[in-house]
């Protein structure tokens, strides 16, 4: 009976102690880079990401850019401005964040290459969660052509 009790016990606490140390998952859907012309140095990166636990985007990279940083386009004063989150975005536990034209997204810069459509990027995101555990997650996006609607858009 003791032996019983101890082995439950133990696994009780490793569960609860995995649970502790346990680093943050992120769900990545609809992951796109619209294509360029031949000598454009810049695109937009796109998805939706979706965080089981409070965590913050803090960077992004990928080998076909030398730059890649988190934007926010939003109106202000009338005018449409862009601007570099040097923070990072938050993702909110259970919460889809949309990465979309007009909104948050990544800027891939000093393009090393033009990007095709049907061809794939890969992109390293970093992540820290509100434990301050950090981890990187590797997603290929797919290059959709310059006038690739936002994900999840409908046409008539």
């Amino acid at each position: 009976m003791r032996l019983k009790l101890a082995a439950l016990l133990t696994a009780l606490l490793a569960t609860a102690l995995a649970s502790q140390f346990a680093v943050a998952e992120v769900k990545v859907a609809d992951a796109w880079v619209r294509a360029t012309v031949p000598a454009q140095k810049a695109t937009g990166a796109f998805m939706t990401l979706t965080a089981d636990k409070a965590t913050r985007l803090i960077a992004a990279s990928s080998p076909a850019a030398e730059v890649t940083e988190v934007h926010e386009m939003a109106m202000s004063d009338g005018i449409m401005t862009m601007r570099h989150l040097e923070k990072g975005l938050e993702l909110p536990a259970g919460k889809a964040v949309e990465l979309k034209p007009g909104g948050y997204h990544f800027m891939l810069m000093g393009l090393k290459a033009q990007m095709k459509a049907g061809s794939t990027v890969p992109l390293t995101l970093s992540l820290q969660d509100a434990d301050g555990k950090s981890r990187t997650v590797a997603v290929e996006a797919v290059v959709k052509p310059l006038a690739a609607p936002a994900a999840g858009s409908k046409h008539h």
